[in-house]
């Protein structure tokens, strides 16, 4: 009686019982049916859906903090924060789908919309499997989709801020997922600078000139500059800028990333003050200027690439402008040429291919971590075994994955301005 009382006559306490009566545990709406891949902020899931016919989703769970070998609850990490604020409020074909958000034992799950490929593992298929590349129909859809999705991003003043190619996904009917914006950032009116939160963005190979120049301040051409990237990598099947990273020292400086600009150099030419204004204003700029000078061979790396297509060459060139003011954005880049001649884009990327040529789907592995398990809580006179819950079972090694974010098992590479975000559904190009 005392209870119900209670209950009447104290709003929280009747919230909270509301609260805990409904909610439901993953367990009791998911069948987990293996590992995918893990990273730096903790692990993901091939599940099943027990509710919706059996609708295939990835989990992503994050990990608790750790300090030496003591796992502690700390709350939620900014990369988590940021990427449920940002995937809850946009909505578009060529974006990865967050369907719900899941709290759990002091644990945050991400339920996401399963995609079967992702670019990297189109790249290795053509590079190791069929050794051969990939066909100017199938470059011109995934680069156009990826366009088409990053349109939508910088329409909502989002920069992703971590363009590659495991984290760009393709479903099984070759529609292309931008996915994993635990970097993204809403550049409409930020709370502070962009270079305040993050000193380093964009993985090493894909990240753009101005940023090896230590600019304090960038905009949407940073996710174009990787645009070019990822469009050179599917076109000649491995990085066209491979260099070595340099860490940031102990006291969290970021240091001259010397190699990664001689890569750049080395094909697209050392840049010219002229062309870029500003250049001399950078803070790495006498560092750059001590570097030998490179001509610019972008047409020599094209001419077997490319194939001598010179309008998939120009489109390069647009991407790859020194000078972010003139880079073209995603929007210009739709709109290229390229993309009006023959043989031109699908909405399915594999629609020209036979069907050997699409790569298998991802494989899943059983998890030897406990992550999706209880934690073993410890008594005074022993720590008692974690206990499996009913969907994680088996001991193999798990797959492993660059990007944690890229719902991906096969990753080896390395590791937004006025209006509201709003919820759009459009297609856009």
């Amino acid at each position: 009686m005392q209870d119900d009382w209670s209950l009447q006559h104290d709003p929280m306490r009747l919230y909270r019982f509301k609260r805990d009566e409904n909610h439901r545990s993953v367990a009791s709406k998911y069948n987990i049916l293996g590992f995918i891949s893990s990273g730096t902020y903790g692990r993901v899931y091939k599940a099943q859906s027990l509710d919706d016919e059996g609708t295939i989703h990835a989990i992503k769970k994050f990990k608790p903090d750790k300090e030496g070998d003591v796992v502690t609850y700390t709350g939620i990490s900014q990369s988590a924060i940021r990427e449920i604020a940002l995937n809850r409020e946009i909505d578009h074909e060529n974006i990865v789908a967050l369907k719900e958000v899941i709290l759990e034992d002091k644990s945050i799950y991400m339920v996401f919309e399963y995609a079967e490929h992702d670019f990297l593992q189109v790249i290795h298929h053509h590079s190791q499997s069929l050794r051969s590349p990939i066909t100017h129909a199938v470059l011109k859809s995934l680069v156009y989709q990826l366009l088409n999705g990053l349109i939508y991003l910088h329409s909502c003043h989002i920069l992703h801020r971590d363009l590659k190619p495991a984290n760009i996904l393709i479903t099984s009917g070759g529609v292309i997922k931008i996915g994993d914006l635990g970097l993204a950032r809403l550049i409409y009116e930020p709370l502070q600078p962009l270079f305040a939160g993050d000193k380093v963005v964009v993985t090493i190979w894909y990240r753009a000139p101005e940023l090896l120049m230590g600019a304090k301040h960038y905009t949407k051409a940073i996710d174009c500059w990787a645009v070019g990237c990822v469009m050179a990598e599917l076109a000649s099947l491995r990085p066209i800028f491979k260099g070595e990273e340099a860490k940031l020292d102990s006291k969290k400086n970021v240091p001259f990333q010397r190699d990664q600009l001689l890569k750049i150099f080395e094909i697209l030419g050392t840049p010219k003050e002229q062309d870029w204004p500003g250049l001399v204003d950078m803070p790495e700029y006498q560092n750059m200027k001590r570097l030998d000078p490179f001509q610019d061979r972008l047409s020599d790396w094209s001419h077997s690439r490319l194939r001598n297509d010179g309008s998939g060459l120009d489109l390069l060139r647009g991407l790859f402008i020194y000078d972010p003011e003139r880079r073209l954005t995603a929007k210009q880049a739709l709109l290229h040429r390229w993309f009006q001649e023959e043989p031109r884009p699908t909405w399915n990327a594999f629609q020209t291919i036979p069907h050997h040529q699409i790569p298998q789907p991802r494989r899943i592995t059983q998890d030897e971590a406990p992550s999706m398990m209880p934690m073993p809580q410890n008594t005074s006179h022993q720590a008692a075994q974690p206990v499996l819950m009913p969907f994680a079972q088996s001991h193999s090694k798990p797959g492993s994955s660059a990007s944690f974010a890229s719902l991906s098992g096969g990753g080896h590479y390395g590791q937004a301005s006025g209006g509201n975000p709003a919820r759009k559904k459009v297609r856009l190009g």
